[in-house]
């Protein structure tokens, strides 16, 4: 059961698609504080929280403080408390009460979970006005299924994208893209996408080509197709000032752009320098950029990745130009350790400046609202326009489309990443720990950069990550330029990474009839332990073991130098210890606490009591995946008894 509380005059989001009417009296569980902006929930010893997307630490969210403020930060510690998104639904479970809760509100609003006081949690917000809905239910997957029936069907991106890809800052030519394909081939290893990052575009301008780069990108584009490569284009959230550029000069026209509070548009800075905001909440505007995506369409381009879209700000020009003027005050001065940190603090702080989030407006639903109020809508209304635009251009064939900013509601319209992560073993669990309370909040095709965007990767972590990039949706190794390059063909071990990434395409159809069920039946591709066994006291200590659809289990290895892992199963199961799709080492453990052995090239996937895994022939490209052709490995059940969920992969 599901029932809509309001608090004051919230700003609509479009992030639920049912119409629950709105329900009187207090909001059930928390008590209402009005003078201090918060609700508050006193917590038993046993009580958990789950989900809130994608966050930093556990899945058990109890400990600490997150806030939705969608925020351009690569440095994704323990001690951050907003990444990129903003998906403001958790569960409560304990032995006591169980429910769920979405806190609809587009501005900043923070969930303290027993961080000021261990046994309090409060929901503090900025502005006392929301949207709360509050979901009652049997069990956490029943809590999860009823709140994902009210914000509409995920999105579902085409087969292909759930081959391997890879992706640089930047790949600068052609003849560099052809070169990664090449080797990738020669290899034989798996590919069927090519990401290109900001490079491809003249002078950083979105929706352009630049022609030295690639001369004949048509032409380029095809020569890829038909090699079964896709080539996905980078787009950013900042449009180029600069006369004589299209969007540019359509935007102006137009009034697409957000505006200061006189009604100057917005100059701010990211990639290409100066740059004006499209004003993604208004209708016109988002209609106006979707269309702008048929540019490279038109090329034969079948998928994009939506960057930079918090929005991230480099700058602002009045922001800058105060800064100028009180860097003249440090001019000649023997500058001790406060007003070094001071004049430091003035130049760091150009970056993603609160106050800039302040001066410029948007046009929503007939009114006008202060950006920072609608803050965490911005990227999801960015990729809400393409989406829609999508819908309109290309009518009968699914895109690839995936964000970096996101909101609950644009999981209807793409897919995300995890942003700018780091070639750390702590980011590889991270990524492990993210991905059921993405699923939690609608987003099923996600996955973060497998390796690391930044710091310089090594082969054992490049290994280990890979091992469990292989069962994410969005499977991408991508990397900043200046640190180490990783693609696979690189490195000493060729073999085992060639091994590891045909086991994937073994493996895609099981993935894709497991997403594509989760997709239709508002369920989950990665399972908490928990969540499935909740019966079971010792599943919620366990963070680091995912149920992977109905059949499997997996058990990353995410530490250094580990030769295996200690892994808990709540009931017997049969372990694959693979090293390929021909090459496996089969055998039955019981229900308990194991240490499992696994080499740095070895796979541990664990079938659970009646079910069945099925497992293709490995390929190069996922189209030329023969489904005709499964094997099943089975543990105590048919390989009939595995319910197969096949379409033609690009069709919407």
């Amino acid at each position: 059961m599901i029932k809509k509380f309001r608090i004051g005059n919230p700003i609509e989001t479009d992030s639920v698609v049912t119409k629950i009417d709105i329900e009187n009296g207090k909001i059930p569980y928390f008590e209402t504080v009005s003078a201090e902006k918060k609700l508050t929930l006193k917590m038993e010893k046993s009580d958990r929280v789950y989900g809130l997307g994608e966050t930093v630490r556990g899945i058990n969210k109890r400990g600490y403080i997150f806030t939705s403020n969608c925020s351009d930060d690569p440095n994704h510690t323990e001690d951050k408390r907003s990444l990129y998104a903003a998906q403001n639904f958790f569960v409560f479970w304990g032995k006591v009460k169980g429910f769920g809760m979405y806190v609809d509100t587009p501005g900043h609003v923070s969930f303290d979970i027993g961080y000021t006081d261990k046994d309090i949690f409060s929901i503090i917000f900025e502005d006392f006005d929301a949207d709360i809905y509050v979901v009652d239910g049997d069990s956490i997957k029943d809590i999860v299924k009823q709140f994902r029936g009210i914000i509409g069907k995920s999105y579902v991106p085409p087969r292909w994208a759930f081959g391997f890809g890879q992706s640089r800052w930047s790949y600068m030519n052609e003849q560099e893209v052809r070169e990664v394909v090449d080797n990738y081939d020669k290899q034989d290893i798996p590919i069927d996408s090519v990401y290109l990052d900001i490079d491809y575009m003249e002078r950083y301008k979105d929706f352009t080509i630049d022609d030295e780069r690639f001369p004949d990108f048509t032409a380029f584009v095809k020569e890829m197709s038909d090699k079964g490569i896709h080539l996905v284009p980078i787009i950013d959230a900042g449009v180029k000032i600069e006369d004589g550029y299209d969007v540019y000069e359509e935007g102006v026209k137009n009034d697409y752009f957000c505006k200061k509070e006189n009604g100057e548009n917005l100059v701010a800075a990211v990639w290409p320098g100066k740059v004006h905001f499209p004003d993604f909440l208004k209708d016109d505007t988002r209609r106006w950029f979707g269309e702008k995506y048929k540019v490279l369409l038109d090329y034969g381009i079948d998928g994009f990745w939506n960057d930079m879209n918090e929005p991230a700000i480099f700058y602002t020009e009045d922001h800058l130009k105060e800064v100028f003027k009180q860097l003249k005050d440090y001019e000649g001065k023997n500058l001790d350790i406060e007003s070094f940190f001071n004049m430091q603090g003035l130049v760091g702080g150009l970056a993603n400046n609160e106050e800039d989030y302040r001066r410029f407006y948007h046009e929503y639903k007939g009114k006008k609202y202060r950006h920072d109020k609608v803050h965490n809508i911005f990227g999801y209304n960015m990729t809400r326009a393409a989406g829609e635009a999508f819908e309109r251009l290309s009518p009968d064939k699914r895109i690839l489309m995936f964000s970096r900013s996101s909101y609950i509601g644009m999981h209807r319209y793409g897919g995300v990443w995890c942003g700018d992560n780091k070639s750390w073993w702590s980011h590889l669990l991270l990524n492990i720990q993210q991905m059921p309370a993405l699923n939690m909040c609608g987003f099923l095709y996600s996955g973060a950069d497998v390796g690391g965007f930044g710091a310089d990767v090594t082969e054992d972590l490049l290994m280990r990550w890979i091992e469990f990039g292989i069962f994410t949706p969005l499977f991408r190794d991508h990397s900043a330029k200046g640190t180490r390059r990783q693609e696979l063909y690189r490195f000493v071990d060729k073999e085992s990474f060639k091994n590891i990434v045909r086991l994937r395409y073994s493996l895609i159809p099981y993935l894709y009839s497991e997403f594509m069920k989760a997709v239709n039946n508002d369920g989950m591709l990665f399972t908490p332990l928990s969540f499935e066994y909740p019966d079971d006291e010792m599943a919620y200590e366990v963070e680091d073991q995912l149920l992977v659809g109905e059949s499997i289990m997996i058990a990353p290895i995410y530490k250094q130098n580990a030769s295996g892992r200690y892994v808990y199963l709540p009931e017997e199961m049969k372990l694959c210890r693979f090293r390929s799709y021909e090459d496996y080492d089969v055998e039955i453990i019981e229900k308990g606490h194991h240490y499992i052995k696994a080499d740095l090239n070895e796979v541990l996937v664990f079938i659970r009591k009646g079910h069945a895994l099925p497992l293709a022939a490995p390929v190069e490209r996922t189209e030329k995946i023969d489904y005709n052709g499964l094997k099943y490995e089975c543990f105590e059940c048919d390989k009939d008894d595995y319910e197969m969920y096949v379409d033609d992969g690009i069709s919407r």
